[in-house]
């Protein structure tokens, strides 16, 4: 399904490139689709820092938690 949809998006580009090319298509058109975009990314950026923060937080407790347990293998040693 993915796959279907990425060559669905690639024929759309290049039908807009060709009405481009052409002097078919309304600039104002292919604004609001970069500015759709452009907030999807920016959008995507928020959640990705936001999970990978948590991820970080989740790798120091870890490390906390490997320290700890290493001293009591130098304590039982």
């Amino acid at each position: 399904m993915v796959e279907f949809l990425k060559k669905m998006m690639e024929w759309a580009l290049e039908k807009e490139e060709e009405l481009a090319k052409e002097c078919k298509i309304d600039p104002k058109e292919i604004d609001a689709q970069l500015y759709k975009i452009t907030q999807k990314k920016s959008d995507l950026e928020k959640r990705c820092q936001y999970e990978i923060a948590k991820i970080d937080k989740l790798i120091e407790r870890l490390d906390n938690i490997k320290k700890e347990s290493s001293s009591c293998e130098s304590k039982n040693g």
